[in-house]
């Protein structure tokens, strides 16, 4: 089960990571996406959700800071309104 969640939440957090056109943008909203999937991961999953959260925070702005717009875009970030 914690493996299936890991997955779910890996899958998850790569899908969402890349918001906004500048690598600064797309690594700020992959971290803070990754940061609530991780927290929520970690919860479900019986684990920290502050662990989880600081994990999938980091993960989600490399995830986000590596990808280009051409790889994933999902528009223009809320801050950028």
């Amino acid at each position: 089960m914690k493996l299936r969640m890991l997955a779910v939440s890996a899958l998850s957090l790569l899908a969402l990571s890349a918001c906004g056109e500048s690598k600064t943008d797309r690594a700020l909203s992959g971290a803070g996406l990754g940061a609530g999937a991780g927290a929520l991961g970690g919860a479900i999953a019986g684990g920290s959700p502050v662990t989880g959260a600081v994990i999938g925070g980091a993960a989600g702005a490399a995830a986000g800071a590596l990808t280009d717009k051409d790889d994933v875009d999902l528009g223009k970030p809320v801050w950028r309104d």
